[in-house]
């Protein structure tokens, strides 16, 4: 405290119970006292009240210019910070006017470019619209083409299978009669010859029964060394009071009816 209080004594504080002068006397007087210090040459020759004063007015100098020189840097400060705001507040205005200059500009030509492709895009589908009627119109008429080339195709294909059905038809029937006609003709060939065969099936079995007939009288009258058994004629039954055997009928011939060809 005491130290506190020397310091305080050493650079000329004083009191609030003390009569306090103006600070602007304060520094004139201090400087009067420090010009008259300065005049002399010998600080040694100074009192202690002086040599105080003197160290007084070189601290109160020291301040005040410590004072002055953090005035004038924080004036410099406060010019450097209001200048940086300022180049700071323009910066920050001259980029926000540029963004929105390049907003504006970058919205324009979206709207142009957006107009534009909507204008290509119409475009393209009125093409494609008509592109696909044409088209549409084309395949139809190809469609109907198609469908009257089938129905006159169909329609002579028709007419075709029922001119080959009638002249089926007709070479049907003709087949049909000549078959008849060659049945009737087997028929009585087959009668004939059926006639013919008994008729000779008899002639054989007459044949037959004679022959063995005429074994069994050469058997009964011939001995197995070749003579007669009797001596007396042998009596053979005659065989011409019998009738003789009809002939088979001969069937008469038809001329052959020439076949009907198919066409």
């Amino acid at each position: 405290m005491a130290k506190k209080n020397g310091f305080f004594n050493w650079v000329g504080y004083k009191e609030e119970t003390e009569p306090t002068m103006s600070s602007v006397d304060r520094i004139r007087e201090l400087e009067a006292q420090l010009a008259d210090l300065r005049s002399r040459r010998d600080i040694r020759s100074l009192s202690r009240e002086e040599f105080e004063i003197l160290a007084t007015e070189t601290a109160v100098a020291m301040i005040k210019s410590a004072q002055i020189r953090e005035s004038k840097a924080q004036a410099a400060s406060d010019r450097l910070v209001n200048e940086t705001q300022r180049q700071a507040k323009e910066a920050i205005e001259a980029a926000q006017d540029k963004a929105q200059s390049i907003l504006n500009g970058a919205e324009a030509r979206g709207r142009k470019y957006l107009k534009a492709a909507e204008d290509e895009a119409a475009e393209k589908i009125e093409q494609a619209e008509i592109a696909a009627e044409d088209l549409i119109d084309q395949k139809k008429r190809e469609g109907n083409a198609l469908v009257t080339s089938a129905r006159r195709e169909g329609e002579q294909i028709v007419g075709e299978a029922t001119r080959d059905v009638l002249e089926y038809r007709q070479w049907l029937n003709g087949v049909m009669e000549e078959a008849g006609r060659l049945y009737k003709i087997q028929t009585q060939s087959l009668d004939a010859a059926q006639e013919a065969i008994q008729a000779s099936r008899s002639r054989l079995e007459s044949a037959y029964s004679r022959l063995s007939e005429l074994r069994n009288n050469v058997l009964e009258n011939i001995k197995e060394d070749g003579k007669l058994v009797t001596s007396q004629p042998i009596r053979v039954k005659s065989e011409r009071t019998k009738a003789a055997i009809a002939a088979p009928k001969k069937a008469k011939k038809k001329p052959a009816s020439k076949s009907v060809k198919k066409k």
